[in-house]
């Protein structure tokens, strides 16, 4: 299974792409004036959590997308493990995403652009190659990278006012 791969959410007759939710949701964070990233949680099919970047909103340096999203998955799930979830993300994740989706034991990790500074999937740390990593997803990426890191350096350029 690719990452723009559509799968069948239980309730809706059309398949969805959950990495378009994704994107749909860093498009909200930009314009809320968060740094675009956004994910996407789905288990056996359904979307169980979508969710984007919140930090400044919310006053809270943890309120990344994907924090956000595995925490609002463990609630729909009433458990504080993901087991069989997967997770689709605009961005590489960073080390605090990284070490989140290993102790919720994501099974699948799909993300759109790396990130050479900030990321500790590919990048940094390579948290899951650690042998301190509990548990390690399967990990694809670059998936509609063009477009992830378009949207980030749009961001970005506007801020510096370029």
């Amino acid at each position: 299974m690719s990452a723009s791969t559509p799968i069948q959410h239980s309730s809706q007759p059309e398949p969805i792409d959950p990495l378009s939710l994704a994107f749909d949701a860093a498009r909200r964070a930009a314009a809320e004036g968060e740094v675009p990233v956004g994910a996407a949680i789905v288990k056996d099919g359904a979307v169980i959590a979508v969710a984007h970047n919140r930090p400044l909103a919310l006053r809270d340096p943890t309120a990344h997308a994907e924090i956000l999203a595995i925490r609002d998955a463990c609630r729909a799930l009433d458990d504080e493990r993901l087991s069989g979830c997967d997770l689709y993300v605009t961005l590489e994740p960073c080390a605090m995403c990284a070490g989140a989706i290993s102790f919720a034991r994501i099974r699948r990790l799909y993300f759109a652009a790396s990130d050479p500074k900030g990321g500790a999937v590919e990048h940094g740390p390579r948290l899951f190659n650690q042998p301190t990593c509990h548990h390690a997803p399967e990990v694809y990426g670059g998936f509609r990278e063009a477009e992830a890191a378009g949207l980030l350096r749009a961001f970005f350029a506007e801020r510096r006012g370029a």
